[in-house]
């Protein structure tokens, strides 16, 4: 099954303090050195930099410079993505592992679009100022991972109508649903963690440490 990924990883890093997030380093790697050994069986890997910093392509991987939002940083990607599905990620999850990536990318190729989720495991309220307001059925919310996988083609279009349309999402996923296209849910894992303030490299340093 032939498969671009798309890594991009322009952002600065802000909330974590570390300087943009691909560089950052937990156990002794950078969050894009991470990335790039789980998607070792992608046929390429486009990945889009922070605006002034350059590396050298290398084989499969290939660097483009990114745009001043995820959004835009994914479309350039998509640009020059040459198989005919695709899987986005965010550097900042260094430890999504190869078996999520390959069951997100069966199930996007049987549906089209699919995306990793965890249930919520706490109560859910909405803040009344500041006070504590209505609970929300947690049953029915869903934590929304990534790789999210695609057919190139659907990304491409999604992207365009967003464009069209104004339209800025965090996520590819909402992009496509706004096309009107569903997108079909697997079953993530708790490793694929986010790595955004500054306590979160703590805990990616202790599970490297601990196997």
């Amino acid at each position: 099954m032939e498969v671009s990924v798309l890594l991009p990883a322009a952002g600065l890093g802000e909330r974590l303090g570390r300087g943009p997030k691909a560089f950052v380093r937990v156990g002794g790697r950078t969050l894009l050195d991470w990335a790039l050994e789980t998607f070792s069986f992608a046929d390429e890997v486009l990945v889009a930099l922070p605006p002034g910093y350059r590396m050298e392509d290398r084989g499969r991987v290939r660097y483009l410079e990114g745009g001043p939002t995820r959004q835009e940083s994914v479309a350039r990607l998509l640009e020059e993505a040459s198989a005919p599905m695709v899987l986005v990620h965010d550097v900042a999850r260094p430890f999504a592992s190869r078996d999520l990536a390959l069951r997100v990318l069966e199930k996007a190729r049987a549906f089209g679009a699919a995306v990793p989720v965890l249930p919520v495991p706490d109560t859910l309220v909405e803040a009344v100022g500041e006070e504590y307001g209505p609970a929300l059925p947690r049953e029915r919310l869903r934590l929304v991972q990534t790789p999210q996988g695609f057919f190139t083609a659907l990304l491409r279009e999604a992207h365009a109508y967003a464009r069209k349309k104004g339209f800025q999402a965090t996520d590819d996923a909402q992009l496509v649903r706004a096309l009107g296209y569903p997108v079909a849910l697997v079953e993530g894992e708790a490793r694929a963690f986010k790595l955004t303030y500054p306590q979160d490299l703590a805990l990616a340093e202790a599970l490297v440490w601990s196997g």
